[in-house]
Formats: structure tokens, C-alpha cells, sequence
């Protein structure tokens, strides 16, 4: 009898234990998914995607992008931003990323915002800018971040520049 009482508790447990996930996204099946448009796009309830290239048409062009050379247009905020996704720059395809050139005039601000699934990094090229944000316990992280230095900001925490 004690022993049927072991086996149910451990059955318990184990069915309690049981329904608990671990939510991520998946890795990638291939090392990378360069879309391929002359087979059309694939709708599904959320998006549409195209089918990958096959990786022998695959081309070091098709991971290469020159499209932020030069600062976007200026907004009343004094922020230019350019940002880039696999839509405009094929060879992040599936890589979970996208990023985006910003820049700031004198004084200017990159209202605040957050990423409930990506993590942001700011990296000054020419001057400094004061940068920070605030995590789920209300606890502030901020400095100025100078030429050359660089800042990471968590995901889903209130970010401000």
C-alpha cells in the first residue's frame, strides 16, 4: 500500500511538472536562408516568407550591405534612422536580428521605446550621447557613452537616449 502511495505521488509530480515549457525561438535548421523570389512568397497566418535560395546560389554579395552609408532624414526629434531587416538586406534572413542606423543631431532624442524580443546595442562613432535604461525594478542604468565606447541595453527594458 505505502508503495502505490510512492508511485502515485511520483506520478503527481511528475504530471504537475510535466506541462511546464520553455519558450524560444528555434535555432535554424541551415547555417543561413537567403530568400529566394522566383518561387513566390509562402502566406501563412501571420507573414509571408519566401523559400530559401539554394546555398550553392548563395553569393557574398547576398551578405554584404551598403545601404547605411549615409545618415536617413533628420525628424523634429533630431533623430535620422535607417532600419534594416532581412526585407532590404537578404543576408539576416532567419538569423533572429535586424538593426538600424541612427543618428542623432546636437541635443537630439531617440524617443522611448523598448524590444519585448530583441536586445539593443549603441555604439558611438563621433561624439557622445547620454543613454540608459530602466529595469523591471524601476532601476535606472544610464551614462553618457562616449566615441568608440558601446552600450547594451536588455530586452524588454524601457530604453532612452
Amino acid at each position: 500500500m505505502v508503495g502505490k502511495m510512492w508511485v502515485l505521488i511520483l506520478v503527481s509530480i511528475l504530471l504537475l511538472r510535466g506541462d511546464e515549457t520553455l519558450a524560444s525561438d528555434p535555432d535554424p535548421i541551415q547555417d543561413f536562408c537567403i530568400p529566394n523570389p522566383k518561387f513566390g512568397a509562402i502566406k501563412t497566418a501571420h507573414l509571408t516568407t519566401l523559400p530559401c535560395k539554394n546555398s550553392s546560389e548563395a553569393s557574398t554579395d547576398d551578405f554584404v550591405f551598403s545601404g547605411i552609408k549615409a545618415s536617413g532624414n533628420f525628424t523634429e526629434t533630431g533623430l535620422a534612422t535607417i532600419p534594416v531587416n532581412p526585407t532590404i538586406f537578404p543576408g539576416i534572413n532567419t538569423l533572429g536580428m535586424s538593426f538600424v542606423r541612427a543618428d542623432l543631431k546636437a541635443g537630439g532624442i531617440n524617443p522611448p521605446h523598448f524590444h519585448p524580443r530583441a536586445t539593443e546595442i549603441a555604439y558611438v562613432v563621433q561624439g557622445s550621447v547620454y543613454s540608459g535604461f530602466v529595469d523591471s525594478n524601476n532601476q535606472v542604468f544610464a551614462r553618457v557613452i562616449e566615441q568608440g565606447e558601446v552600450m547594451v541595453f536588455p530586452k524588454d527594458c524601457f530604453i532612452f537616449k
